[in-house]
């Protein structure tokens, strides 16, 4: 079957009563809605229920979408009441799918847990949905079809169970193919591009006149921002030639990128400490981190990357004073008189560094993350960042505003950027 013109929607519905009282934060919303954009179907509508029948059935005839999303009250226990709702919809009943219950079955076995009465009962599932498999779980996914007149393509419910990591895999694996297959939607083409250092604001300044000339080609372009990043996504339909579609964005990216080079570090999912430990690899270089006010998330940042044991020596969490001066030998003068958050503080923190653990670069920042220490002269969020290299030691002051840690996390991308900017420069 195919969609023919018309615009694929969607609409999402959570349920459960965790999410309501903000027990569990619902994730899987702002991911779902990702995905299907991706695919050139249109979210149009998020809504976060309790587990209540009631409220369930009402939510569904009211959904007016092409394809509407259920997720959560797929568990084994009595507060999971989504299949059964699900039945009373579609006038159906819950019937045992023995290829589902051999499924769990073997997957306790490997466990070495026992299978309990509750466990097995996941294996009735309503007789009118296909089954969506669950490789990392008990609970089933759920497909339904109701044929519409006005369409030659059904309204598709789908149930999947609420867990993150178990949803994303039968997206990913099941339920995202079927749907392309169902209706065929518009091909969307996609190329990001990550920035670091200037504000949402500021990038959208700089390029304000390019963005201008956006009108009118088909290219969208979406600002995608969080802690020291702002993502900028462009975005194409194409409903016949993808390829043609994708050398307009292409296009639109690298003159984009020619605009702002100082701020752009990548593109897609990469990340930065992924970019930065490229350049240490392909250099042959190592480096060392001091660290204060981030009490080693920089450490974690940059030891997250596989492979960064061949740059990544080691460092030191300097958070008292005693350490500052015993580990990265500043003087107690020094630390008397401008106090731990200071240039001369943070400069020499960066060279004790990379002198004790013998490294070609190293990072040391210090500052007052909050939420109290902080003077009029040193508000909270103020933080020194240093990078020592073979080339000497270089130091900058920023005020980062947001919660504790916010800071921390806006912090440790500013510091990774300098080595970046600095390692862009020098000669491998």
């Amino acid at each position: 079957m195919t969609g023919g013109t018309h615009e694929i929607t969607a609409g999402i519905i959570n349920i459960g009563d965790e999410l309501l009282i903000g027990q569990t934060i619902n994730t899987n919303a702002s991911w779902l809605g990702e995905q299907l954009s991706l695919q050139g179907i249109r979210p149009v509508e998020v809504r976060t229920i309790g587990d209540d029948r009631e409220q369930i059935l009402t939510t569904l005839s009211g959904a007016t979408a092409d394809v509407v999303l259920i997720t959560g009250g797929l568990g084994p226990t009595k507060d999971d009441i989504t299949k059964h709702t699900l039945c009373a919809f579609f006038g159906t009943r819950l019937t045992r799918r023995p290829e589902v219950e051999a499924r769990i079955e073997a997957l306790f076995a490997r466990m070495g847990r026992p299978l309990l009465d509750m466990n097995r009962s996941q294996a009735d599932l309503p007789e009118a949905c296909t089954v969506i498999p669950n490789l990392n779980g008990t609970a089933s996914g759920m497909w339904f079809e109701r044929p519409r007149d006005d369409r030659d393509t059904p309204r598709v419910f789908i149930s999947l169970p609420g867990v993150p990591y178990e949803l994303k895999g039968m997206m990913e694996s099941e339920v995202l193919p079927r749907l392309r297959s169902t209706f065929s939607p518009p091909v969307i083409v996609h190329r990001t591009l990550l920035t670091t250092g200037a504000g949402e604001s500021q990038v959208a300044t700089r390029i304000a006149a390019w963005e201008e000339g956006l009108e009118g080609t088909g290219i969208k372009l979406a600002y995608l921002p969080s802690p020291g990043l702002v993502k900028l996504r462009l975005s194409a339909y194409a409903n016949r030639d993808a390829q043609e579609a994708r050398e307009r964005v292409d296009r639109k990216a690298d003159e984009l990128r020619a605009l702002i080079p100082d701020l752009v570090f990548g593109e897609g999912t990469t990340r930065l400490e992924e970019v930065v430990g490229g350049l240490l690899r392909q250099a042959g270089h190592t480096v060392s981190l001091a660290e204060s006010c981030t009490g080693g998330y920089l450490s974690h940042l940059i030891t997250s990357v596989p492979g960064s044991s061949a740059y990544y020596i080691g460092g030191v969490v300097s958070y008292a004073n005693a350490v500052k001066m015993e580990e990265l030998g500043i003087p107690a003068g020094m630390l008397e008189l401008n106090g731990a958050v200071s240039r001369p503080v943070v400069e020499q923190m960066a060279s004790g560094v990379r002198q004790g653990l013998r490294t070609d670069w190293s990072i040391a920042l210090s500052g007052i993350a909050g939420p109290d220490g902080g003077t009029p002269e040193k508000p909270v969020g103020t933080v020194w960042i240093a990078v020592a290299g073979p080339d000497g030691v270089r130091s900058t002051m920023a005020l980062f505003p947001g919660s504790r840690d916010l800071v921390i996390k806006r912090s440790a991308i500013a510091a990774l950027n300098m080595l970046r900017k600095r390692l862009q420069r020098s000669e491998p």
